[in-house]
């Protein structure tokens, strides 16, 4: 406050403000900033006391800072020294401790006398308090582990454990109490689990050496700073010198007592505060017995003298003890100990004490603590203050993003309060600090910035939520240079974003960005940007951001392709190896240029989109800008490649399928340019799979040799082979221009017909000098180069909808021209088929029988030499034609694929049959046939109808009229036989058969 009245007086120790009439509005912040302080510590107790509690900070006199006033305590309180100062006197009331006391009984050994089935159990109390017992376990296993908690306001309780033994009588009263153990714990006892001997209490009980292992836990309250026992003298208070249990006890924020507790005693006996005392060491009083290492608190020329039996609990006494009074010279330790001047350990605590002094020694921490805060620059130590903070926040383990932690942030908070900094200059220095940071590349969350820019530009523009304040003219000069750096800093985050938010992590980083530099493109608080500028802006960092993206990318494919280049070297070591080298390279290149792409859209475009609503136009912007780049790299590649070489598709072929599924890139400036850059290579190829693939018919059915091979032949393998690939190739391109799409469709539909139908005529043509060449004979059977060819018309017939249809849909009505045509070229090899079995039938079977009609001259040779050689069965002809026709069957059975035209075959088989056969027997109506003719077509007729049926001619078929008239007729020919050779049997004598016989013969040698 006198600093304050000092700058009211000489307005030349002010700052130099925006505005000049700001000085008066400073100089009463600076005096509500400072009531405001000391009112918050008033208003701040350490501890809740006791609702009697009437103790309080004093009342500070406002805009005084008066010294502070001595005071003398007596065996029960501290009294007021002086009424002038309304000073409420501190009592034991306020002096109220709380301890938590937790006895852990494990485990009892030298229980030899027992039976080792006799039940025991420990019970645990607090002198005064309540009891609790542990479980109840055999005197062979006396293992617990049982833990009893209790709270209490005694710094010394007592506490009994005591060990029973359950009284096995049948009428039993108490169990017999057999060992107990008294413990006086403090504050300061040992943690860990001991061996304690209990004292054996039952009479004649043998077992003398009952040990019991117990953990006791004492914790301290916040408010107890120090305890031990200490050797104390002073002229109002401890007027004896003698060894108490000594506890320093935080009142409030700025008021300790010095207090003495007896054993079983909640109340202190003797207290008295520490304000405005000097602690000290001082050196060994030898009229004093007892206590070895001395120091001393003074006050007005009034001491209390202290003394303790261990050097290291001197140093804590101290140094608790200086933290309380706040004095501003730090005690110094003799330098030489009355007890030894041999090395502390290194980890003791006298040691690290010592470490501790020297080095605030030699950084000046003894000269820092002595200066007057009032000379200080206070906002140049905050800020250092504050920077070592953050990296020290930063350098966590776990990810701060420059978020302070509630410590740290209270901590600074108190600074800022008690020192007067400001709070732009706090923020402006933690944006600062948060700047330097991220320009560095560390992770820093812009909302967190944004906060800070935010309460810097209401304080800079007027306005704050809780009025105008005073503006620096430092600050504001130190905000616009903040300011710009904030700007570059969001555009290069903007430019970078998959660098400086990868995987759009930190979630929601991005959006917050791009909010914040709306903000800080706001030339003030209040009136918005327009949305054009913060387009221009944004759209500008894109474009910046394609030309980063893709360059780095392709730093990445050369490093991929640099690892790959020894194998690539082996895989291409003929003349084209470097441009096959060149498409691989672009090829990888186009797939991370995806990959990249869609991670954008996943990670990134939620985050742009939530932000502005127009923001998909820029991002499309960007891609058609990325691929721009790209495709000055793929039209230098394909430019490089030899003429009529096709390696190129598979980089058009993933690009085209990302492009064409993307809503946006579809049709777009890049889609346009790969289909303008590859749509002479399809055409070229296209015309070049056409010449090769008609160079490939003519050349393999020349050569072609009808053997079997899968469904066809090889030349009919291949052919459809390579039109489906052709088709499946030019399909898979996904070729974006739907009028381009469709001719490239009809032309590959249109050149498969015409090739089919190729394959198809010379197939026929093969198939008919075949069936000419073949001989006519009742030995016929047909050759498997025939099924082969069968089998080749009509697997061009199976794959004709495939390959003249698309999807099944004859929209150019190819496949229905070829199916046509096919057909016709199915019923001529039936046809053909069918002649050459008519032909054998007629010129091996009925054109011989016919030599046995009546009225023949040859008529009875034949006859007689069918009988001389009767018993030949070789020599039946309808015996050797149904052999043929079986084997023919048989043979288009097993190698024709098709059950439907082997059925179709055989029907019109077996028509033509029987119709030549009706038709003989019809030019014989008037005749009787002769019984070998008989025997011949009966045998025939038969033969012929069991094998078609069990081909699965239907009935229909089998039965129609011409087979039954030639039924008919056979059953009246074999009636007749069989009647004409019974009479011959029974009237002819050997002198009718001499002459017939030599008739005969005449009629022969004539």
């Amino acid at each position: 406050m006198q600093k304050v009245t000092e700058m009211e007086k000489n307005r030349k120790l002010l700052p130099k403000f925006v505005v000049k009439e700001m000085e008066s509005l400073f100089l009463e912040e600076l005096r509500s900033s400072i009531n405001l302080l000391m009112s918050n510590l008033e208003s701040l107790p350490v501890s809740k006391g006791t609702t009697d509690s009437k103790y309080g900070l004093r009342k500070f006199g406002r805009y005084n800072n008066s010294f502070r006033r001595s005071r003398r305590g007596t065996t029960s309180s501290i009294s007021k020294s002086d009424t002038d100062g309304g000073e409420t006197a501190l009592n034991k009331l306020d002096v109220v401790l709380s301890f938590n006391l937790e006895v852990i009984v494990q485990e009892v050994q030298g229980l030899k006398s027992l039976p080792p089935n006799r039940i025991i159990y420990c019970t645990m109390e607090i002198e005064g308090g309540e009891k609790l017992q542990t479980d109840q376990t055999e005197s062979a296993k006396p293992h617990w582990d049982t833990q009893g908690d209790f709270t209490t306001t005694h710094p010394l309780p007592v506490v009994k454990i005591k060990l029973y033994a359950e009284n096995a009588r049948i009428i039993r009263f108490d169990d017999k109490e057999l060992a107990k153990l008294v413990i006086r714990p403090t504050p300061s006892t040992n943690k860990t689990a001991e061996w304690n001997k209990m004292e054996t209490t039952a009479k004649g009980f043998p077992d003398k050496d009952i040990k019991i292992r117990l953990t006791l836990r004492m914790d301290r309250p916040q408010n107890l700073k120090c305890s031990g026992y200490l050797y104390a003298l002073g002229k109002h208070v401890w007027k004896k010198w003698k060894k108490r249990f000594m506890i320093l006890v935080q009142v409030s924020q700025y008021t300790f007592a010095m207090c003495s507790y007896k054993e079983k005693k909640s109340d202190p006996t003797e207290m008295t505060t520490l304000d405005g005392h000097i602690i000290e060491y001082t050196e060994a009083v030898t009229e004093y017995d007892g206590g070895r290492f001395f120091f001393n608190a003074t006050k007005d020329n009034e001491a209390l003298l202290f003394a303790s039996d261990d050097e290291n609990e001197r140093h804590q006494w101290v140094q608790a003890m200086y933290r309380a009074t706040g004095q501003a010279v730090k005690p110094q330790p003799p330098p030489t100990t009355t007890v030894s001047s041999a090395k502390a350990p290194l980890n003791s605590p006298l040691s690290k004490l010592q470490g501790d002094t020297d080095k605030a020694r030699k950084h000046g921490m003894d000269a820092f603590c002595t200066t007057d805060p009032v000379k200080v620059d206070h906002s140049a130590y905050f800020k250092n203050l504050q920077t070592l903070t953050l990296d020290h926040r930063l350098n966590d383990m776990f990810a701060s993003l420059g978020w302070f932690s509630p410590g740290q942030i209270f901590v600074l908070d108190e600074y800022c309060a008690r020192y007067g900094v400001r709070g732009c200059h706090r923020h402006l220095s933690y944006l600062d600090d948060l700047l330097a940071r991220a320009e560095r590349g560390m992770a820093i969350d812009p909302t967190l910035m944004h906060y800070s820019f935010e309460f810097c530009a209401s304080h800079v523009h007027g306005n704050r939520p809780d009025g105008i304040g005073t503006v620096i003219l430092a600050e504001k000069e130190k905000f616009d240079e903040v300011k710009e750096r904030l700007r570059h800093l969001l555009e290069y985050q903007i430019t970078n974003f998959r660098y400086c938010f990868p995987m759009g992590r930190p979630e929601g980083a991005l959006k917050s960005s791009l909010s914040f530099l709306e903000r800080v493109l706001m030339k003030d608080i209040v009136t918005p940007v327009p949305p054009e500028e913060v387009k221009s802006v944004i759209k500008k960092c894109l474009e910046s951001a394609a030309l980063v993206n893709y360059t780095k990318l392709s730093a990445q494919a050369k490093m991929d392709d640099n690892d790959g280049k020894q194998q690539l070297l082996h895989n291409h070591e003929n003349h084209n190896g470097q441009p096959m080298r060149k498409i691989e390279d672009i090829l990888h290149l186009a797939e991370l240029c995806i990959d990249l792409l869609q991670q954008n859209d996943e990670c990134y475009e939620e985050e742009f989109k939530s932000a502005f609503t127009w923001f998909t136009d820029l991002l499309v912007e960007h891609s058609e800008i990325f691929w721009s780049l790209f495709a000055v790299d793929l039209e230098s590649v394909i430019l490089s490649q030899p003429p009529d070489t096709w390696e190129g598709f598979p980089v058009f072929q993933v690009l085209n399928d990302y492009l064409i599924h993307n809503p946006y890139m579809a049709g777009g400036t890049f889609h346009q340019q790969l289909k303008n850059m590859f749509a002479p290579l399809v055409v070229r190829y296209v015309d070049l799979m056409e010449s090769s693939i008609a160079q490939s018919i003519h050349k393999g059915f020349e050569k072609e040799t009808w053997k079997a091979d899968e469904h066809g032949c090889a030349a009919s393998e291949e052919l459809i082979w390579k039109l489906d690939a052709l088709q499946t190739f030019i399909s898979n391109l996904h070729w974006p221009d739907e009028v381009v799409a469709k001719h490239f469709e009809q032309r590959l539909k249109l050149m498969a017909a015409d090739m089919i139908e190729s394959c198809v005529k010379r197939t026929l043509e093969a198939y008919e000098a075949w069936m000419q060449r073949s001989r006519t004979s009742t030995d016929f059977i047909i050759p498997s180069e025939i099924c082969v060819m069968i089998n080749v018309v009509l697997h061009f017939k199976s794959e004709s909808l495939k390959l003249c249809a698309v999807a099944g849909v004859d929209r150019h009505q190819y496949h229905t021209k070829i199916d046509e045509f096919i057909e016709r070229i199915s019923s001529e090899m039936i046809r053909s088929f069918v002649e050459k079995f008519s032909s054998i039938l007629v010129s091996c079977i009925l054109s011989k029988l016919a030599r046995y009609d009546e009225g023949s001259l040859l008529a009875p040779i034949f006859s007689f030499a069918q009988a001389s050689t009767s018993g030949n069965v070789s020599g039946d002809l309808g015996r050797q034609y149904v052999n043929c026709l079986r084997s023919s069957m048989e043979q288009i059975r097993q190698r024709v694929i098709d059950e439907l035209f082997i059925l179709a075959m055989f029907e019109k088989l077996y028509t033509s049959q029987i119709n030549l056969i009706c038709t003989w027997l019809t030019e014989r109506m008037d005749r009787t046939l002769h019984p070998y003719q008989v025997n011949c077509l009966s045998h025939l007729v038969k033969k012929t109808f069991a094998e078609f049926e069990l081909q699965g001619i239907p009935e229909d078929v089998l039965n129609h009229k011409k087979f039954q008239t030639v039924q008919e007729r056979m059953r009246l020919e074999e009636a007749t036989a069989a009647v004409s050779d019974a009479g011959n049997k029974s009237s002819a004598g050997s002198r009718t058969m001499t002459s017939v016989f030599a008739k005969a013969k005449k009629l022969a040698l004539s």
